[in-house]
């Protein structure tokens, strides 16, 4: 902590001008052109910390019984399985589809389960045509999810846009032009491999660097010619896996 005093005969800062120090902003114009003043550190960004939870509204939907899903209950089971009570082939995907997403930012059991269950199992049982319709609703449950900035939560939201990707050649280039609100969380993260040392990580590959990457190799293998020239632009540590490889 910086301090600048008038006196020079050798005193103390904390006793001299009568023991009263002014506290400014550190980078300002009153630090360097001032006398008996205490310069405080600036400020701390929590560009990291994890933001509070919030309710969303898959949580709401599903106290309200609008969403026909639940846990399974019984004594076979020693796990808690999700049961549907309409099969998802036949749910209206331009409705729930944006509502299972929205759901990605839940943090707490059992919504966090059925959420990501629900997503998974829509994604396999609907039609390429279905899920390209619903392309721009997802947009926005994303982006919220991965601004939580919690590890866990922006490892589910990439595993569900990864298999996304993966239902039909036309939802790459779909999501073209809404890299610039998904991939500003990933850009922040992609660096983020911690050094473990000579230790074991049981996690099997689910390190947040390495989902993010493979995300990002996919969204360009998917997205078609214009693919990687907005990931460079919004990553731009980025190395290509089409033009390097």
């Amino acid at each position: 902590m910086a301090r600048n005093c008038c006196c020079h005969d050798g005193a103390n800062a904390a006793t001299c001008c009568g023991g009263m120090l002014r506290h400014v902003p550190a980078f300002t114009a009153q630090a360097l052109h001032q006398r008996c003043i205490c310069v405080s550190p600036p400020r701390r960004i929590p560009i990291f910390c994890i933001r509070g939870p919030e309710v969303s509204r898959f949580r709401r939907f599903l106290l309200r019984g609008d969403i026909p899903i639940g846990r399974e209950w019984g004594e076979r089971c020693r796990k808690h399985h999700v049961r549907w009570h309409i099969p998802p082939e036949q749910l209206d995907y331009q409705r729930f589809l944006p509502l299972f997403f929205d759901g990605l930012c839940e943090a707490t059991f059992p919504y966090r389960e059925l959420a990501r269950h629900g997503v998974a199992d829509l994604l396999q049982a609907g039609t390429e045509r279905q899920i390209l319709r619903t392309v721009p609703m997802l947009i926005l449950p994303m982006r919220e999810a991965l601004n939580r900035r919690n590890p866990d939560i922006i490892i589910a939201t990439l595993r569900a846009l990864q298999q996304l990707l993966r239902v039909g050649p036309s939802i790459g280039p779909a999501l073209v032009p809404y890299y610039r609100q998904l991939l500003p969380i990933l850009n922040l993260y992609s660096r983020c491999y911690p050094n473990i040392g000579d230790a074991i990580d049981f996690r099997g590959g689910r390190r947040l660097g390495e989902v993010i990457n493979a995300t990002l190799e996919l969204l360009e293998q998917c997205g078609g010619t214009d693919a990687y020239l907005n990931i460079k632009y919004m990553v731009p540590t980025y190395e290509s896996c089409v033009y390097n490889c």
